[in-house]
């Protein structure tokens, strides 16, 4: 079993509070949401492993019984560019639950006209294989979101 953690510190909205229907119609996986305070932060690895994708605004690590956790920092970020997104991993690297991976700030995404919800998504899973699944209250970095089986 995987226990995914939050990446991020805020308000756990779940998919449905998503503003985008690819990612609250769980098209992408099932998983949650963070509304991230509005401050600068660092997104967090959510599982041990390795980073298999590594975008400014995005990152997926898969841990070692092969779970693909997709982080996606704000809704409609990829047109930021990578403008206020510091990648501070790289595509490859080994990674530990809770370590810094993207240095950002949501306030900025904000005043940019972007939503900077985050969904935080199991990747290629089913709904009925993720168990105590968050979907209200408030997140801080580190704690568990979600449990996969």
């Amino acid at each position: 079993m995987t226990t995914v953690t939050s990446p991020l510190t805020g308000l756990v909205v779940g998919l449905a509070g998503v503003p985008d229907p690819v990612f609250s119609g769980a098209m992408v996986g099932p998983g949650t949401a963070i509304d991230p305070v509005r401050r600068p932060t660092e997104a967090v690895a959510p599982v041990d492993g390795v980073v298999v994708s590594m975008h400014p605004h995005a990152f997926v690590v898969v841990d070692a019984e092969g779970h693909g956790v997709l982080t996606h920092l704000g809704i409609d970020t990829v047109q930021l560019n990578g403008e206020g997104f510091e990648l501070l991993v790289n595509k490859g690297d080994t990674v530990a639950r809770g370590q810094a991976v993207i240095k950002w700030d949501p306030s900025t995404v904000e005043a940019a006209g972007k939503s900077p919800i985050s969904p935080i998504v199991a990747l290629e899973a089913t709904p009925d294989s993720l168990g105590d699944l968050r979907e209200d209250g408030e997140a801080v970095s580190g704690e568990p979101l979600f449990s996969w089986v």
